[in-house]
């Protein structure tokens, strides 16, 4: 640590308190040179999770987007809001397990739809409009039969 008085580069804590949210830690410091004091603050660099878009584009995660989208699809069913966030912890976790803390959409709407078809299917037949992009009846209908087909397996 380089004093901003003198520029020394050494010097001793004399008082280390943390922040009542415990995410900052503020220093009180000592220069050995000029024995000058000076305040400095630690926090944790946090890696955001990131989210690999079709178009190849990489965005911040943001777990009220994900929220707003099962809302969306959950709106009038007896779903909680407990379960929608359970849901969403399970994305979470899944983003901090890899390596990069990155998904793409892709795995990250497959995820929500495997939990969805499971808790509610008429939530799951809205997520999986919005999300698969159905242009037309027949797609509608097509993904409304492979769920019956696994229903019956």
């Amino acid at each position: 640590m380089n004093c901003p008085f003198c520029g020394h580069r050494e010097d001793k804590v004399i008082d280390s308190r943390e922040s009542k949210e415990g995410e900052i830690i503020r220093r009180r410091r000592e220069c050995l040179g000029c024995t000058r004091r000076f305040t400095t603050y630690e926090r944790i660099d946090e890696i955001p999770y990131m989210v690999i878009k079709k178009d190849g584009r990489r965005e911040k995660f943001d777990r009220q987007k994900v929220m707003n989208g099962l809302l969306r699809a959950c709106e009038k069913r007896p779903i909680g809001m407990s379960k929608l966030a359970e849901i969403i912890d399970v994305v979470e976790s899944r983003l901090a397990e890899t390596p990069d803390r990155e998904l793409s959409t892709t795995e990250i709407g497959e995820m929500l739809m495997d939990r969805l078809v499971a808790l509610d299917k008429i939530a799951y037949v809205r997520f999986a409009s919005v999300y698969r992009d159905f242009q037309d009846v027949e797609a509608f209908l097509k993904e409304l039969k492979e769920m019956m087909r696994h229903k019956r397996s």
